[in-house]
């Protein structure tokens, strides 16, 4: 089976996993949702869903997706988020960061040197890092895909499933 990771943690953006999440499915993979632990989570909106397992515990990936709201805050501070981060990085896989969810790319010290973009206050964050920051919705990099937020989810899915063409 040919997975895509989706990462999750409270208060998630709902339209940044739902609309990938469907949008693999489509191409023609499995979508499995991982979180710092397997357990339901939150969205900004009451919305929940379970992550399938728990990052540490990931089986292998085809790549790997980074929803936005506040939950890249969250994910950032596990460990196992950011080993499973590199690792997929590392491999060379497609990996996907929409709106904060670069936040989750600059703790895992994969931003320093790459085109990148995300939600505007995050920035500073970014090019603090080592980012080389675009003001565009979408920016490819290499296996690096970043955008800037919802309204940007369409092209952010092209690009990302582009990736996987080649």
């Amino acid at each position: 089976m040919r997975r895509i990771g989706i990462l999750l943690a409270d208060l998630f953006d709902e339209r940044e996993f739902l609309y990938p999440y469907y949008r693999v499915q489509e191409a023609g993979y499995a979508p499995m949702v991982l979180g710092p632990e397997a357990r339901e989570y939150r969205a900004k909106s009451g919305f929940a869903w379970k992550a399938e397992a728990a990052a540490g515990e990931a089986p292998p990936l085809e790549g790997l997706l980074i929803p936005g709201g506040f939950a890249p805050d969250y994910l950032r501070r596990s460990p196992e988020v950011l080993a499973l981060v590199q690792k997929v990085a590392e491999e060379g896989k497609p990996l996907g960061a929409i709106c904060h969810g670069p936040w989750v790319l600059v703790s895992a010290g994969l931003v320093r040197g790459r085109k990148v973009t995300g939600f505007f206050s995050i920035r500073d964050d970014l090019e603090n890092a080592g980012g080389l920051y675009r003001e565009e919705g979408v920016v490819v990099d290499g296996n690096l895909v970043t955008a800037q937020g919802p309204k940007d989810l369409p092209a952010f899915m092209r690009a990302f499933l582009g990736l996987f063409k080649g």
